[in-house]
C-alpha cells in the first residue's frame, strides 16, 4: 500500500467509533489494528489487544470521536444539540 496520511486515518476511525458506542464508552473494534493501536497511544482508547469484542474510549477519546463525527460527515451529535448521547 502507498504511504498516507495516518493522522486523517486515525481521526476517521475514532469519529466512526461513534457509530458502535454502546455502554456508554464502549465501541466495536472491527477497525485495522495499526489504526486502533495508534488510538490507544494517543491516549484515545484503551488498550485494545484484549479478548473483548469492544473497546473503552477515554473521555479526550469520546470528545474527539463525537466532534470528528460531526466534522467529517456533516451530523451533528446529540452532545454538540444539547443532547445526553447515551440515553
Amino acid at each position: 500500500m502507498q504511504d498516507y496520511d495516518r493522522d486523517t486515518v486515525d481521526q476517521v476511525v475514532l469519529a466512526l467509533l461513534w457509530l458502535t458506542l454502546h455502554d456508554g464508552d464502549r465501541a466495536w473494534k472491527g477497525f485495522d489494528w495499526e489504526a486502533l493501536d495508534r488510538l490507544h497511544a494517543k491516549g484515545w482508547i484503551d488498550n485494545p489487544q484484549n479478548k473483548a469484542k469492544s473497546v473503552r474510549l477515554t473521555e479526550d477519546g469520546l470528545t474527539r470521536s463525537a466532534a470528528w463525527f460531526a466534522e467529517y460527515f456533516g451530523i451533528a451529535t446529540a452532545e454538540q444539540r444539547g443532547e445526553d448521547p447515551h440515553r
